[in-house]
């Protein structure tokens, strides 16, 4: 079907999206827009509700083929009305509503199993397996700032994002073109700080928690072990329930006259340290 209008009720629905994650939380719908994210998002069992295509660049078919996809959810659009609603001008021309997935820390426990230990603690997990590598982020509010954690985290083949006590949504549009579809490829899972120290708790994973105070340089702490490498905001850094909580405080030696390194950075090399001290051990 061919749209023309900026004020057909589809195009109309597809901006609210964009804008409101209130409505996208009620409808279980979000918008990912451009040929990589929404091939990231499809090969993570993603299920499309309805395709946008600009009718001069992009080709349906290929997205079309291993979905539900009907006539009456596929949409062309003219070029001058596609960059009307694209967020950027580079998305080669595709723009799909996606019915959004909701991770669990029960989900992810059932994906660690054969690597977790014990319960009770002790043991590495199973033969062979690989120490679980999470990343936890404490009230995290940029997207940007959360995108490219993922993107980390997806480089560095860590099990899984665990956000707490959000202060974005996980489908937000800015989230998604940050992480470049990192938020489909590395399961993301958003619970309370309580919940997830009690998960990490219960199934022998190692806080450690990057702080400046009472820590130890990261690259004198064990990371090869079942790790959570937790991280708050630049401004307030992690609660008390977190340091209280650690296993280990670690800090990345700040040899200028700040005192912190966004976010993201911190998140690559501590991530990267953690890669570092596994493959000496294989």
């Amino acid at each position: 079907m061919e749209i023309t209008s900026a004020q057909n009720p589809k195009i109309k629905h597809l901006l609210q999206l964009q804008l409101k994650s209130q409505l996208r939380r009620k409808e279980g719908l979000f918008v990912v827009e451009g040929r990589r994210e929404l091939e990231h998002c499809l090969a993570a069992g993603y299920e499309l509700d309805s395709l946008f295509i600009n009718e001069a660049v992009a080709d349906s078919k290929r997205y079309t083929l291993n979905s539900t996809l009907n006539e009456a959810q596929l949409f062309t659009l003219n070029a001058s009305l596609y960059e009307r609603v694209a967020y950027r001008g580079s998305t080669e021309g595709v723009i799909a509503i996606v019915k959004e997935r909701r991770f669990t820390l029960n989900y992810l426990a059932e994906r660690l199993s054969t690597s977790l230990p014990p319960a009770g603690g002790g043991g590495g997990g199973a033969v062979g397996a690989v120490s679980p590598l999470i990343i936890v982020l404490e009230g995290v509010e940029k997207p940007g700032n959360l995108g490219a954690v993922l993107r980390s985290a997806d480089a560095a083949q860590a099990d899984a994002v665990i956000v707490c006590d959000p202060l974005t949504d996980l489908y937000n549009p800015n989230l998604i073109r940050a992480s470049i579809g990192a938020v489909f490829t590395v399961p993301t899972v958003a619970c309370t700080s309580q919940e997830c120290i009690s998960f990490l708790q219960q199934n022998g994973i190692s806080i450690l928690t990057a702080q400046l105070q009472d820590s130890h340089l990261y690259y004198d702490t064990d990371m090869r072990r079942p790790t959570a490498i937790v991280m708050g905001t630049e401004s307030t850094g992690l609660t008390d329930q977190w340091r209280q909580a650690a296993t280990a405080h670690i800090r990345i030696p700040m040899l200028g006259q700040l005192d912190s390194l966004n976010v993201s950075v911190s998140a690559a090399i501590l991530l990267f340290e953690a890669v570092r001290q596994r493959q000496q051990t294989e």
